[in-house]
């Protein structure tokens, strides 16, 4: 890896970051990327500073607006920021629908990094290298890093796994029922913002939030060592106008200083990281047994499967037997 760009990236250069960041995305969909893999080894000591956030909630919400508005508020308190914009897009095509320039147009030239992804059709909508981009992001000297979710399915939960701290949207209007309780989301939710606010319905929106906290005392971080426990604010907002955007980075950075308080980062971080191995190691291992198997012995074995002459379970069993690991190992 040529040293000349590693320094490139860690001095916040940002062709250099977008650069490293589209070599990490193109590893992450092909089966053997081994300038990606070597990118991400020569950064990763370099890692670990960033405080990640991730955004999330139904669509409608405002989710874009509001991580623009904050984006705005952090650089206003000296912070570098960078955003991550997972779009959707489709599975076949693999492309952004929506793109850098088309979102959060006003950020230009305001020293904001942002990047938007597609998610092609990964299952939980974010897609496979925002991991391997948010290394990229820190190593690069950004001290928050925004990660906006699709807001479908199970996207809106896996953003957990990337993030520090979790905030998940509400607006009102959207339908009879709070969103995030309905989609069940609560649960990982570190701060809950109802935004357009000056919508009716804001305030019910709100009470009902706080009373679903209230009857759920499991939801938010309970830290069992000294009987403290993280209760998820609940923050009204206009992003449009930012209004209540300074409230929720208030709470943000409580949130920040309650996890680095009672050792709760590195909970978070060992969460993250076993997540992102085991998600590797499944990957390499489906593409390593595929790249031995001899095309002909795959199209056989399909046939099989096919004609109804064998089941999955047994293919499968016969396929993880050639590579020597027990279908039970493990278990």
């Amino acid at each position: 890896m040529n040293n000349d760009f590693i320094s490139q990236i860690r001095q916040g250069d940002p062709l250099a970051v977008a650069r490293a960041i589209t070599r990490v995305e193109r590893g992450a969909f092909a089966e053997h990327d081994e300038t990606a893999r070597k990118l991400i080894r020569a950064l990763f000591a370099f890692t670990g500073h960033a405080h990640i956030i991730g955004v999330t909630g139904a669509p409608g919400t405002g989710k874009s607006t509001l991580v623009n508005a904050l984006a705005q508020e952090y650089r206003a308190r000296g912070k570098r920021v960078a955003i991550i914009a997972v779009d959707p897009s489709s599975p076949f095509s693999g492309g952004a629908l929506l793109g850098d320039r088309l979102r959060m147009q006003d950020l230009a030239g305001t020293g904001i990094f942002i990047r938007s992804m597609a998610s092609r059709g990964q299952l939980g909508g974010l897609a496979a290298a925002v991991s391997d981009a948010i290394l990229v992001l820190d190593a690069a000297g950004f001290e928050i890093i925004l990660v906006e979710t699709v807001g479908a399915g199970q996207g809106e939960v896996d953003i957990a796994k990337h993030a520090h701290t979790t905030l998940v949207l509400e607006a009102p209007g959207l339908g009879d029922e709070i969103q995030a309780i309905k989609a069940g989301i609560l649960e990982i939710a570190d701060v809950l913002v109802v935004n357009k606010a000056d919508r009716d319905g804001a305030n019910a929106a709100v009470a009902a939030l706080e009373m679903n906290l209230s009857l759920n005392p499991a939801l938010g971080i309970q830290n069992n060592s000294d009987k403290t426990a993280w209760r998820p604010p609940v923050i009204k907002t206009i992003a449009l106008t930012a209004e209540g955007i300074g409230d929720v980075v208030d709470a943000i950075a409580r949130h920040e200083t309650f996890l680095n308080k009672n050792g709760l980062r590195a909970n978070k971080e060992r969460a993250r990281f076993q997540d992102a191995l085991r998600e590797l190691l499944q990957r390499e291992l489906l593409q390593r047994t595929l790249r031995t198997l001899p095309p002909a012995r795959w199209d056989e074995l399909i046939r099989q499967i096919t004609e109804r002459e064998r089941d999955l379970y047994s293919v499968a069993d016969e396929i993880i037997a050639q590579h020597s690991v027990p279908p039970n190992a493990g278990v």
